[in-house]
């Protein structure tokens, strides 16, 4: 009898996921709720079952004991790192692919992780716990402004605010110390000193409680409110020194706590000091995982069902080679100007493809995208056996995907690219907040064009129309051909001058 996975996520992951299962005679099944009845992840699932959220516990796990799962991914999101979910997974005797539930509550409390990570000597900034005013005032006047409120149980860049001198203390952390409630069920909040040019460092690790290992670094640096944008392997700006301090530390905590399955140690790396603290531990799979597959050859999931299976991680360190770069940019369905979700229905779709091209999507022609969900839709990822090869090749990519019928950022993807510090790899996590202007403005002026592109091609449809009515009367089949034409003219001139304008840029 095949090994049945059952996935507890959907779009873009879920197919994913479901991709590995099918190449290693695993059975892919799952779940959708009624939002998702026609998405395309449905269509790689050999069976699933409708459930009415995708984070109601008690109802994914029935489905997955009905359906005969003899084990469960979580994916990312939802309930990945909710420790509650994986035990009640490993009550109904299925196998949870992920790491054990004291690792993620151990995880999910980033001061807990601090202190471990402090008395193994791993370098991490003071912090406090703070209720209210006065105890940020009494931080502050140690450490200085500014400072980075942030909630203590969970990330994802919820529960997260930047506090400057003059800001109004009592508000900031009654919003943060709220959202942090709302997302993780715990309205603890802690301060501690905010860098003002750092660059965000995460190392992969694997392991099975004995044998723990790193597939290297990841840089996250380009962020927005927090939360990813594009991500790279290896980072471009750490020498070889610093990557192997900063992995070492990374093995060292995962060691130190018995970590099973897949993880990230995260870092903060000072740009002027060339400092870096620990930050925090992920205990899943990550949105940018395919940019460590790139450069190392692995199939991550693979080694998560792997591990789970057969309770040993058959890798050693010198196992694990780093060959070339990669780099991923997330595709967002939504306006890159007001920055909000893009709802509606893709009516054309091209991926691009050719040397060193990845795509993980989660959309086809056709495909209903809801605001209800993450906007994320697809990830762009281009390898190359150097940096710049990558770069050149994402930049491709980025002008060969078409997606038409919602609003994408992909017009903001290529801005952020080809800005000078992202070129060099010298860029912090405040690039896209000090550049947001000049990215909005070239985005307008873009706009503007294929408003001029799309009026254009009305005032020629009406020239056509008109003299296809003046035309003499003939048989229904020339009438159609002639419309067919027609279609097939306007559709390359739209194609054409859209990618002139492209080119223009």
């Amino acid at each position: 009898m095949s090994f049945r996975i059952f996935i507890a996520n959907r779009g873009e992951i879920a197919i994913r996921i479901a991709r590995t299962a099918l190449e290693n005679g695993f059975v892919p099944i799952g779940m959708y709720t009624k939002e998702d009845e026609h998405s395309l992840h449905r269509k790689y699932l050999k069976e699933d079952k409708e459930v009415s959220s995708y984070l109601d516990i008690e109802e994914i796990v029935e489905a997955a004991q009905e359906l005969g799962a003899d084990a469960l991914h979580p994916g990312y999101g939802f309930l990945s790192e909710n420790p509650e979910f994986a035990r009640e997974v490993a009550r109904r005797n299925i196998a949870f692919i992920g790491p054990s539930p004291s690792a993620m509550e151990l995880s999910g409390d980033k001061l807990r992780a601090k202190e471990i990570a402090s008395k193994l000597g791993i370098p991490t900034l003071p912090w406090m716990i703070v209720k209210d005013e006065k105890d940020v005032l009494e931080f502050a006047r140690e450490h200085g402004f500014p400072l980075l409120v942030k909630a203590a149980g969970g990330g994802g860049g919820k529960g997260i605010r930047l506090l400057r001198e003059g800001d109004d203390v009592g508000k900031v952390i009654e919003v943060a110390s709220k959202e942090a409630e709302k997302a993780f069920k715990d309205p603890r909040i802690y301060v501690e000193p905010f860098l003002e040019n750092v660059k965000h460092i995460e190392v992969q690790i694997l392991g099975d409680g004995e044998n723990i290992i790193h597939l290297f670094e990841r840089e996250c640096s380009v962020q927005r409110r927090f939360q990813k944008i594009i991500e790279e392997a290896p980072s471009p700006f750490l020498t070889s020194a610093e990557r192997d301090s900063i992995t070492k530390h990374a093995v060292e905590l995962a060691t130190a706590i018995r970590y099973s399955n897949a993880g990230t140690v995260e870092m903060l790396f000072d740009t002027g000091s060339r400092r870096y603290y620990f930050m925090e531990i992920n205990a899943r799979l990550q949105v940018e995982h395919p940019v460590t597959e790139m450069i190392t050859g692995l199939d991550i999931v693979l080694k998560q069902i792997e591990i789970t299976m057969y309770k040993v991680l058959d890798l050693k360190q010198y196992n694990i080679l780093m060959r070339g770069h990669a780099i991923e940019a997330r595709i967002y369905a939504e306006n890159p100007v007001q920055e909000e979700p893009s709802a509606g229905v893709v009516k054309y779709y091209k991926e691009p493809s050719g040397p060193g091209i990845r795509v993980d999507s989660s959309i086809e022609a056709g495909s209903k995208v809801s605001a209800e969900f993450d906007p994320m839709i697809a990830k762009l990822i281009a390898w190359g056996p150097d940096r710049r090869t990558a770069l050149l090749r994402l930049e491709r990519g980025l002008k060969e995907c078409v997606i038409d019928g919602i609003l994408t950022n992909i017009l903001l993807l290529k801005e952020i690219i080809k800005h000078e510090e992202f070129v060099n790899g010298v860029y912090t996590t405040k690039l896209y907040s000090l550049n947001i202007d000049s990215f909005r403005k070239e985005l307008e002026k873009r706009f503007r064009e294929e408003a001029l592109l799309v009026t254009g091609l009305q005032e020629l449809a009406g020239k056509n129309i008109r003299k296809f009515l003046e035309s003499p009367r003939k048989s229904a089949e020339e009438y159609s051909e002639r419309i067919d034409k027609l279609k097939r003219r306007a559709w390359y001139y739209y194609i054409s001058t859209r990618e002139r304008l492209r080119k223009g840029r």
